[in-house]
């Protein structure tokens, strides 16, 4: 499944560990797809790599102040209009290691 994950991690919290949840969010993210944007993710995965993900990314944040938002992406009607300067790339075209 293609998902688009989005997060916003509150840097002024009173225990002062926000910028430590940010880049823990960040790298889990990391592992599991590709930034394209500061705070915005596109991942391809399966369902069990979907759940061990939303896990990982619930014992990281603080639900009290953080948002983390999933969409999920329909690969046959996924329209994207990019504007600007481009950060990404083609997560249809080949994938060269």
């Amino acid at each position: 499944m293609r998902l688009l994950v989005t997060y916003d991690i509150n840097l002024q919290d009173e225990n002062g560990d926000g910028a430590r949840r940010l880049r823990r969010v960040a790298k889990a993210c990391c592992n599991k797809g590709r930034r394209v944007q500061n705070s915005v993710f596109e991942c391809e995965l399966n369902e069990a790599e979907f759940i061990m993900l939303q896990q990982t990314l619930e014992t990281i944040i603080d639900p009290t102040i953080d948002s983390i938002r999933i969409y999920r992406i329909n690969k046959s009607s996924t329209h994207t209009i990019k504007l600007g300067k481009e950060t990404s790339y083609d997560i249809d075209g080949p994938l060269i290691i």
